[in-house]
């Protein structure tokens, strides 16, 4: 693959990170108003985002295996195109009103995230095979840029007033016109297994070939400790991430007594602050090391959800979120980065630290939504945080390479000159 083409694909996996942020971030901000149009209470609204934990399932469960069949331009390009799709019909179910409709509508988003975002993942990772440099975390950082914009529109469109279908189908029309665009630039071919098949390790200590169809990890991937760990990094961390993307604005609104527009200004706040400490972690990776800065991550994430959860002061939990956002923003691409270094099948690794990671992301926040009916969204945060907490113990086995090596957050570089597909 010659130098411009991965720089091509590298600007359209940027894109492909972008547009679900927007879209995510588009549904979130409505979601107090979507919530209202239906009559739900909390717990019946949990029962709605049931919708996407289903539909996260069946992408999660079903990603490796298409990976591994067909290669990862074309269940990137079915998964982005569901996340449309669902968009699409979540804006006409709060228009009719219908929450089976919006639950429908978040179980096609729910498939389009669990399925392509992984196989994007994976895509991502081999970039970072192929040309030396971290790719990952700037990857999470355009998902997390991509929510800024579409929180801070979905904001402006809540002050407005504008109609949530409305809204939404406009978001769903320029995602389609981002997904044309950017498919032209991820090639075919790319594919893994992630099957309990015998595994054949590659030869010496560092990580095996990059992503191709050959790579069948065995058990030894499954019952790995230290990859386990690493998907304990990651299940925290994407736990907070998603904790905030499904209901931040909620609970600013109901459990700090803010309006709709002002709950979602707090959660473009705290897309901000991720986006923030995304872009600027190959900084500070390279200056310190993956373990100091998981557990600095953790702890600003900590600090942040203790004062969101236990401040009854509207403006010091407003502001704990930045320090929650930011603590939120790393432990996931972090993470799948030290999963391809920590042994031979790295895509096999970074797919199964992705699953991990987009279970907690997409599966596990909705269930709050049931102790939030019983103990409200404040006391129901207090799982989030003893996870993340738990995150401050385990963060030095993110180190998985020299620190010296720490900045470029990938297994042994193969020149593109080499990797001509």
């Amino acid at each position: 693959m010659t130098e411009r083409a991965v720089s091509r694909r590298r600007q359209a996996l940027f894109l492909l990170f972008f547009l679900p942020g927007i879209a995510l971030s588009s549904w979130v901000t409505r979601t107090p108003d979507v919530r209202d149009q239906l009559g739900l209470s909390t717990g019946q609204m949990g029962l709605v985002l049931f919708g996407l934990s289903v539909g996260s399932m069946i992408g999660i469960l079903c990603s490796g295996r298409f990976v591994s069949r067909f290669g990862t331009r074309p269940v990137i390009a079915l998964g982005t195109l569901l996340i449309i799709v669902g968009t699409a019909v979540i804006g006409a179910g709060s228009a009719v009103p219908s929450a089976s409709l919006v639950t429908v509508g978040l179980c096609l988003f729910g498939a389009g995230m669990g399925g392509g975002e992984v196989a994007v993942n994976v895509d991502g990772a081999d970039v970072e095979r192929i040309t030396g440099t971290a790719v990952l975390p700037t990857l999470h950082g355009c998902f997390s840029l991509g929510t800024v914009i579409g929180g801070s529109a979905g904001m402006a469109a809540t002050a407005a007033a504008v109609p949530v279908s409305w809204h939404l189908a406009v978001v769903a029309l320029a995602a389609t016109g981002i997904l044309v665009h950017a498919m032209r630039a991820v090639p075919t071919g790319i594919g893994i297994s992630i099957s309990a098949a015998p595994s054949t390790p590659a030869p010496g200590p560092g990580p095996g070939p990059g992503p191709g169809p050959a790579q069948r990890p065995g058990p030894r991937v499954w019952k790995d400790r230290k990859l386990l760990l690493i998907g304990a990094i990651v299940l925290a961390m994407a736990l907070a991430e998603g904790a905030a993307n499904d209901w931040l604005p909620l609970l600013m609104v109901d459990g700090h007594g803010l309006d709709a527009a002002m709950g979602s200004l707090v959660y473009v706040g705290f897309a901000a602050a991720m986006t923030l400490g995304r872009f600027s972690g190959t900084y500070f990776l390279g200056r310190f090391g993956r373990a100091a800065v998981v557990r600095a991550s953790a702890v600003s994430g900590a600090v942040g959800l203790l004062l969101v959860i236990f401040s009854d002061n509207a403006a010091v939990a407003a502001t704990a979120v930045l320090f929650w956002g930011l603590g939120a923003s790393l432990g996931f691409p972090v993470a799948l980065s030290a999963a391809g270094d920590s042994g031979p099948d790295q895509t096999a690794r970074v797919s199964l630290v992705a699953i991990i990671g987009y279970v907690a992301f997409l599966v596990g926040p909705p269930a709050l939504g049931f102790l939030g009916d019983h103990y409200g969204l404040r006391s129901a945060m207090v799982v989030v945080l003893v996870f993340v907490a738990s995150a401050i113990l385990i963060a030095p086995a993110a180190d998985t390479r020299d620190r010296a090596t720490a900045a470029v957050d990938v297994p042994h570089p193969t020149s593109p000159s080499t990797e001509d597909r």
